[in-house]
């Protein structure tokens, strides 16, 4: 059996930490060998475990993502995944090495760590892995630069989306990138608080998704839901992929 793939997973809400490492910890070729609260824990993180790929937000106290960024590439291929989308922090995140940039909440588990996958393999190098959000913050930063004479602008100005188009939401349980999200967090075993947390929306309206995903799942309870979404259920087949 291959060697499972070493995350370091940097985000300063505990909450989003813990989810990010249960879901990807259910992949038997990931392990998440470290968390990290903020950027000069990751760098220590980094450099004490040398990872695979380095998990990175964007914003946190004291070292942030940016300000650590350039000291984790020489380490290992960084990913930042993060709920800031501004033009020009996506912009920066690129200059200074990141091989992607996701937003949450337009991405699934399967297309997150397919992303890792195609980073530590070598195949994000070329075209970073960017959600719709990125991808548009990047144009938008580009169009407002002047003309430029060197090189650097105009590779990342043809960037595509990468993440957050695929098929995986439109699978036969009908539910929407929201939904999916909380769906996955639903079946690593969080409950209605640590979802509102990690999602960054209130209770109530977990509890409003929730409904509507029990209803298209035609599930009564949490655990019926996770088996269906998960194909574990007798009969069942992953709700995600």
């Amino acid at each position: 059996m291959n060697t499972p793939l070493r995350l370091v997973v940097a985000d300063d809400n505990p909450v989003v930490r813990a989810g990010l490492t249960a879901l990807l910890s259910t992949h038997v070729d990931i392990t998440v060998v470290a968390e990290a609260a903020n950027g000069l824990e990751a760098q220590e993180a980094a450099r004490r475990h040398r990872p695979d790929v380095i998990l990175l937000d964007v914003r946190m106290p004291g070292t942030d993502g940016i300000t650590a960024l350039p000291h984790l590439v020489g380490i290992a291929p960084v990913m930042m995944l993060t709920y800031s989308g501004e033009s020009e922090t996506v912009r920066e995140a690129l200059r200074l090495g990141a091989a992607g940039y996701l937003v949450h909440g337009e991405f699934s588990t399967d297309e997150l760590v397919a992303a890792v996958r195609d980073i530590e393999r070598g195949r994000g190098a070329a075209e970073p892995r960017l959600t719709p959000t990125a991808a548009a913050s990047l144009a938008q930063a580009n169009a407002e630069l002047p003309t430029a004479t060197g090189n650097s602008a105009e590779p990342l100005s043809q960037v595509q989306p990468t993440v957050g188009q695929s098929s995986s939401y439109r699978s036969r349980f009908r539910l929407s990138r929201r939904e999916a999200e909380i769906m996955d967090l639903i079946a690593s075993g969080m409950n209605n608080q640590q979802i509102a947390a990690a999602c960054f929306i209130s209770e109530k309206t977990v509890k409003n998704h929730i409904n509507r995903i029990f209803a298209k799942l035609h599930s009564s309870s949490r655990g019926e839901a996770a088996a269906k979404w998960l194909g574990t259920a007798p009969g069942s087949h992953p709700g995600r992929g």
